[in-house]
């Protein structure tokens, strides 16, 4: 991408966050850009046309009480600047704040919602919206205040600039030539950082890794307890000294820049050129008085500053705030593929499913992982999906549940072709419990009915139909974890899932989805949710995937599927009876058992 492509990107981002700030929080924006050019003004003016006015009061001998006067003028409006500028940064400002990051982040969690659930399985997607999720408030707010620095180095240029030129256009000759030498220098400084960016960007993602490893309990047993610590340490040292050796020629190239841009410019052309051309005038020629040169002076140093920041710090920081907010930009504008139908029926009493002639490939891959499945699961039936791990029986639950459209074929209820649903009236009509269910920081009824308005009854009996025994301190209103409690409580892996499955008893729906709903269970346990599962699940049509194939014995329907086909069905005693590979794989399990148990 060239430069000046480049350069309309960044202003298109900056311009779009902009206004994203704008329309949730106008108060902010207006407010920030006014009362810093307000606080920044008299200390701009004072180092010009203040101190030009004192000097030459000073050199004329006479009328000192007008300094005073200047002085005390001076002191009060800084005083109310200060007094307004005060206010609004302590006061609204961090209100004002709050609302942004709210802003930023309901717009986020609203996108990410809507979006499709194979949009996780793309690395690009999920790596946008990691990014709008850990920067985005961050970055609203930093281009908020660099364009704050811009309007007011932009401001200072334009004051500055009118009062030199008022006291002698030659002046700005020299400011010219400086801003002209350092402008391009800056954009190069600019384009070196956003190098530097680009090129560090994977070292700064493993670096975040590492961090992970190191802070997340999830991995904190395998570091104490294997040689694991040892080596992603080493891993991490060595990270470091890559990014050590990425950034030095970045580095060296950055130093030589900024001395060629500020120290050349405003060394030869402003502390030694304007000095020079003003001294002469005020002390040999007489053309100009004292404060004019102190004020030519003062005011060409500041416009280079002010130049300075605009074309280099403030440059790289536009630059990379807007490479973020295209990140946030391409994630906003992505689309879904799902596409929701019309259909809101949520049934009472389970129909009938069909998959007809299905097969399956995810999104970006060629192999299917589902090769023609036909299958009719009747109401209230209990139907098992079981194999070897990849044989795709939670992709075949997935589809059920339209996470994923079928590649080929179709799947129907009552007839009707699950496209034709609008999607969450259609996910009303199913219960699921996956394998890798997930606990929030709420009460325990809020845990079962997914809901911060719990039915009261209707958690306890769904809670015992999971045989969840456990007393807790406040029962259903217990609060579980404890990122929102310190009293919050903590459940063992098999509590846990029991939770999980109470989820399906709460809700009022014809279907449940069980994906190795006992996987944390010992076999005693397990015995004891299958048959509460069995009754409580009487008025469902409940479809469930397990490996431990004890469980499948309570089943009236059994599909053994291998390398994404269907290669026996029927119910356990059949299958047994058949003697093939769901009878090799119950009674292995079955020895195994045995023998742990024997010992």
């Amino acid at each position: 991408m060239n430069n000046k492509k480049r350069n309309t990107n960044t202003l298109k981002n900056n311009i779009y966050m902009l206004r994203f700030i704008f329309k949730h929080t106008p108060f902010m924006i207006c407010g920030y850009l006014f009362f810093d050019v307000l606080a920044n003004l008299p200390w701009t003016l004072s180092n010009v046309v203040l101190l030009k006015y004192i000097i030459d009061v000073a050199s004329e001998g006479k009328d000192y009480y007008r300094v005073l006067v200047a002085l005390c003028a001076f002191v009060i409006f800084v005083l109310i600047t200060n007094l307004l500028t005060t206010l609004f940064y302590e006061i609204s400002m961090p209100k004002q704040k709050q609302k942004l990051y709210f802003a930023v982040y309901k717009t986020i969690y609203e996108k990410a919602a809507k979006m499709d659930y194979e949009a996780y399985d793309n690395p690009e997607f999920y790596n946008d919206l990691v990014l709008a999720m850990t920067a985005m408030n961050e970055r609203a707010y930093s281009l908020l205040a660099d364009t704050q620095d811009v309007l007011t180095n932009v401001i200072s240029v334009l004051t500055i600039g009118s009062v030199i030129v008022s006291i002698d256009p030659m002046c700005l000759i020299f400011v010219v030539v400086c801003v002209a030498i350092m402008t391009p220098i800056g954009r190069r400084i600019a384009k070196v950082n956003v190098e530097r960016t680009e090129a560090m960007t994977p070292l700064d993602r493993k670096n975040l890794y590492f961090s992970r490893v190191f802070y997340l309990q999830d991995y904190a047993k395998e570091l104490r307890l294997s040689g694991a610590g040892e080596m992603i340490e080493a891993r991490y040292n060595k990270n470091i000294f890559d990014r050590i050796k990425t950034i030095s020629p970045y580095l060296t190239k950055q130093w030589k820049l900024y001395f060629c841009q500020e120290s050349l410019p405003m060394t030869l052309l402003i502390y030694f050129g304007i000095t020079m051309f003003m001294g002469y005038k005020a002390i040999v020629t007489k053309d100009v008085t004292m404060g004019d040169f102190a004020a030519t002076f003062n005011g060409a140093a500041s416009i280079s500053n002010s130049v300075f920041a605009l074309t280099s710090q403030l440059a790289i920081n536009m630059r990379e705030n807007g490479l973020y907010v295209e990140k946030f930009r391409k994630f906003m504008n992505a689309k879904e593929k799902m596409i929701s139908g019309e259909k809101t029926t949520v049934f009472k009493n389970p129909p009938v499913i069909k998959f007809e002639n299905v097969s399956f490939k995810y999104p970006g891959t060629e192999k299917y992982v589902l090769r023609n499945i036909n299958l009719e699961i009747s109401p209230y039936k209990k139907i098992a999906f079981v194999g070897y791990n990849g044989a795709g029986k939670t992709t075949l639950t997935n589809l059920l549940l339209r996470l994923y459209d079928v590649t080929e074929g179709a799947i129907t209820i009552d007839g009707v072709n699950i496209k034709e649903w609008d999607i969450k009236a259609y996910h009303k009509n199913f219960a699921a419990v996956f394998q890798d269910f997930s606990l929030f920081g709420a009460t325990l009824g809020e845990n079962v009915s997914m809901d911060d308005t719990p039915d009261k009854e209707k958690v306890e009996s769904a809670i015992k139909a999971a045989n969840f025994d456990r007393k807790l301190p406040n029962g259903t209103d217990s609060i579980l974890l404890r990122e929102f409690d310190d009293d919050g409580v903590s459940l063992s892996g098999g509590e846990a899932q029991k939770i999980a499955i109470a989820r399906a008893f709460y809700k009022d729906c014809p279907f449940a989805i069980l994906d190795e709903p006992s996987a944390n269970l010992d076999p005693v346990a397990e015995y004891a949710l299958n048959q509460s599962m069995s009754k409580a699940a009487d008025q469902k049509t409940v479809v469930f995937i397990s490996h431990r194939l004890s469980t499948t014995v309570m089943a009236d329907e059994i599909f053994m599927l291998e390398k994404g086909e269907i290669i026996e069905h029927g119910s356990h005693e059949e299958l047994m009876a058949q003697g093939g590979k769901y009878s090799y794989m119950f009674r292995l399990q079955a020895e195994k058992y045995s023998e742990s148990e024997s010992k």
